[in-house]
């Protein structure tokens, strides 16, 4: 099966000598995807020719317009309807893709992508997911910022999209799933969280109960559901821990000569220890919840986490994930309406 895979080539703090590169590396990374590359044609035209890549699976589409990193949501989708993420989703919408990446500003992708492409039936929210490194391995946290004050109705969906994200791009018949709370024990946390959580007891869902913020990366969980608010401060507290020790790692190698020298023994040792909690490989949040697949890479991505971002795009086509996750949360509404018919 070829897989078609959109790119909104323009989005992002870097653009066209990221977005470019980064869909030719995949290209030879994967035999089985073409890429649409969505843009100004002569710019991507121009860096194009400063590569070698098989000509039949790359195909430019005209965009006069770009979405600017601090454009406003709702500037994007009335006034940008000619944008390389509008015209990158249209594709999707239309079939011409499977899948659209773009590094863009995420408030206008979240808000043109429900627009184009439109919600799954009976989705609430859509939810912005991703993967982080824990000390087993990975561990997919949403939602990451796209919604604030959730209801445990939407919190309890989060937990199923996750728990099906997770069974089939990690290949994990029966993930682990749980609600990020203040504490372990159930009087804890606000009633939103208590309210999905006598939800998700009921269903059929590996669900361990509360997990709190330093569960996140002790890998006994894979898949973490949260309020938007929350995710994202984890999320940035996360990577701000890691730039901080990195930091210091480097500020106390640099001392003196003996310093440098231990550096220089210890460099296989750092070297793995960066592959592991580095977050370009982890790079690519899937907008779930949509009829169409969209993966939102960090806007200031390098060449190599903008190909993990297609990376995923890939996987989740290939594992048809939204229609996965339609087919369970279907089964969540059924086990809310009996609840709701026994409460009543």
């Amino acid at each position: 099966m070829s897989i078609k895979i959109a790119i909104d080539a323009m989005g992002g703090d870097h653009g066209l000598v990221v977005t470019v590169p980064a869909s030719i590396d995949a290209l030879n990374k994967f035999s089985d995807i073409q890429i649409i590359l969505v843009g100004k044609e002569d710019l991507i035209n121009a860096e194009l020719s400063k590569h070698q890549y098989d000509v039949s699976r790359i195909t430019v589409q005209h965009a006069e317009q770009v979405v600017e990193m601090d454009d406003l949501p709702s500037k994007a989708l009335r006034n940008k309807k000619q944008s390389s993420m509008r015209i990158a989703l249209n594709l999707v919408k239309d079939d011409q893709a499977q899948a659209c990446v773009s590094a863009g500003n995420t408030g206008a992708l979240m808000a043109v992508s429900k627009f184009v492409l439109k919600m799954l039936p009976d989705i609430q929210r859509p939810a912005i997911c991703t993967s982080m490194p824990t000390m087993t391995g990975h561990v997919h946290v949403l939602d990451l910022g796209a919604n604030v004050g959730c209801t445990g109705e939407q919190l309890a969906q989060f937990a199923m999209m996750g728990s099906v994200l997770a069974q089939a791009v990690d290949d994990n018949p029966s993930p682990k799933v749980g609600l990020l709370n203040i504490g372990e024990e159930e009087i804890k946390g606000h009633q939103r969280i208590k309210d999905a959580h006598a939800l998700i007891t009921g269903i059929d869902m590996n669900y361990i109960g509360y997990v709190e913020g330093d569960d996140i990366f002790k890998g006994q969980v894979d898949v973490v559901a949260c309020d938007g608010f929350d995710g994202n401060v984890a999320l940035k507290a996360a990577e701000g821990v890691a730039k901080m020790i990195s930091f210091y790692l480097k500020e106390s190698f640099k001392k003196n000569l003996l310093t440098k020298l231990v550096a220089l023994l210890a460099y296989p040792v750092l070297k793995s220890f960066k592959a592991k909690v580095d977050p370009d490989a982890h790079n690519g949040a899937s907008l779930l919840g949509l009829r169409k697949i969209v993966i939102k890479s960090h806007g200031g991505a390098s060449q190599y986490a903008f190909l993990n971002a297609i990376a995923e795009a890939r996987l989740e086509v290939a594992k048809n994930v939204p229609e996965l996750i339609s087919t369970e949360v279907s089964k969540l509404i059924q086990q809310q309406n009996k609840l709701h018919a026994s409460e009543a």
